[in-house]
């Protein structure tokens, strides 16, 4: 690999499945996804059966807890080492330039490994390399668990720069017909297509770094955004798979005394995408509780009193349509459970987002355990189809502007977590590239 450490990148050795493979079959959705709707996982346990499929190398969070967990963790080490004895996986030199269509929008990016020596994700951080948003550490054990003897890593980690004069990817679009094209096929499950590109020419190589070092220059960093020296460069903030980068950074830290800095676990393998890419949208992330063991009303009177109003929808379209277009001072929140549906609306709220004001509300809520357990969910539909059951309530929120993301978490620090998602649930990333990283 050719490390440019000032930058926290590695140009990779990325492993492709070899010629033949059904890749409709080999890329399945990130592992964090349709937790609550284990029959999606089932549909793709189904579709996938026997082929080569990274389903076959991942532990789908939808199975955390369960009977299974165990032995999918065992199997997902076994397979990982059957496809490197069988030669199921090829070694490709060099950068992947992606591109992903979904419903007629074109997002652009490119894989390339991060420098974990240069990521932290503690809040207040000020490193190159940054999380978003805030970290949840006892969601690291499993995934620690998984990888710590992994002879893989398959990310699903989207980490954005913000390139306003598009001077990153855009030259290796332009010179995309002059690349090698490594994959293009239909994603399971109308979730899109997808093509790669090997970038393997010397020249846009050259070019990618130094785009990448005109972004990470401190004195055009302090200018850009208005700071002073006391705030380091931010170059790459993990938009997508947090946790996943964050397992990654605990492992390497875990392990780096005892194999040296020249280990491959010390980076990480991610897409980059520009956070001004037209095909990029943020949605929301929205919350429901399952089987609610106190009352939910109650306990948001009791913490935000007066300042609290409640006003009935007549039907989630409403309740969705008034929240997204909410201009009033304060702050809306959309709430549905099966006999309540409707909007609160909090004139004095406790943080800058809504999300972080219902958040701080969920953390200190479900602290004595007054809810079974609480999910992050996409689309309006999954959000009222779940929260309508009897015992479960949910919460719609709105959408942040992508535009404002690099200016808040350089000034503000980490948002709140689940601010945010890169696209809608099956706009996510699938797994496709792998690296061997023992």
């Amino acid at each position: 690999m050719r490390n440019t450490d000032d930058l926290g990148i590695s140009i990779p050795r990325i492993l492709l499945p070899s010629h033949g493979t059904d890749l409709t079959r080999w890329a399945v959705i990130a592992c964090d996804q349709f937790t609550s709707q284990p029959n999606y996982w089932k549909k793709v346990e189904e579709l996938v059966g026997t082929s080569p499929s990274t389903y076959h190398l991942i532990l789908p969070e939808a199975f955390l807890g369960k009977p299974e967990e165990e032995h999918r963790v065992q199997s997902t080490w076994q397979t990982m080492q059957t496809y490197l004895d069988r030669v199921v996986l090829q070694p490709i030199e060099g950068p992947i330039y992606v591109e992903r269509w979904v419903d007629s929008k074109k997002r652009k990016g490119l894989m390339l490994c991060l420098d974990l020596e240069r990521y932290d994700f503690t809040p207040g951080s000020q490193s190159l390399i940054r999380a978003t948003e805030g970290t949840i550490l006892d969601r690291l054990p499993p995934r620690m668990r998984i990888r710590e003897k992994a002879a893989l890593e398959l990310p699903h980690i989207l980490v954005l720069i913000d390139d306003p004069d598009h001077t990153v990817l855009d030259p290796i679009t332009a010179s995309k017909d002059s690349l090698k094209k490594l994959y293009d096929f239909d994603l399971m499950f109308d979730s899109g297509h997808l093509s790669g590109y090997q970038v393997d020419q010397p020249m846009l190589v050259d070019n990618l770094i130094g785009a990448l070092s005109r972004l990470a220059d401190p004195v055009g960093f302090q200018t850009k955004y208005g700071v002073g020296p006391e705030k380091g460069s931010l170059l790459f903030a993990v938009g997508d798979g947090n946790h996943s980068l964050a397992t990654a950074k605990s492992i390497w830290e875990k392990v780096k005394a005892q194999v040296g800095m020249h280990h491959p676990a010390r980076y990480a393998l991610v897409e980059i995408e520009n956070v001004h890419d037209a095909g990029l949208e943020f949605e929301p992330i929205h919350r429901v509780l399952f089987n609610l063991k106190d009352d939910l009303t109650t306990a948001l009177k009791d913490a935000f009193g007066h300042h609290l109003h409640f006003a009935p929808c007549h039907s989630a379209e409403e309740m969705a349509d008034r929240v997204d277009h909410h201009t009033a001072p304060g702050q809306a929140i959309g709430v549905c459970s099966s006999g309540e549906l409707g909007i609160y609306t909090l004139d004095a709220p406790t943080f800058n987002l809504p999300v972080g004001t219902l958040q701080a509300f969920l953390d200190g809520f479900m602290k004595n355990h007054p809810a079974q357990s609480i999910d992050y969910v996409h689309g309006q539909d999954v959000l009222i189809q779940l929260a309508s059951q009897p015992g479960n309530a949910g919460f719609y929120l709105p959408a942040m502007a992508k535009s404002d993301l690099f200016k808040t978490v350089i000034q503000d620090g980490v948002l709140p977590r689940k601010t945010f998602s890169m696209g809608k649930a099956r706009e996510k990333r699938f797994y496709m590239e792998c690296r061997q990283i023992l």
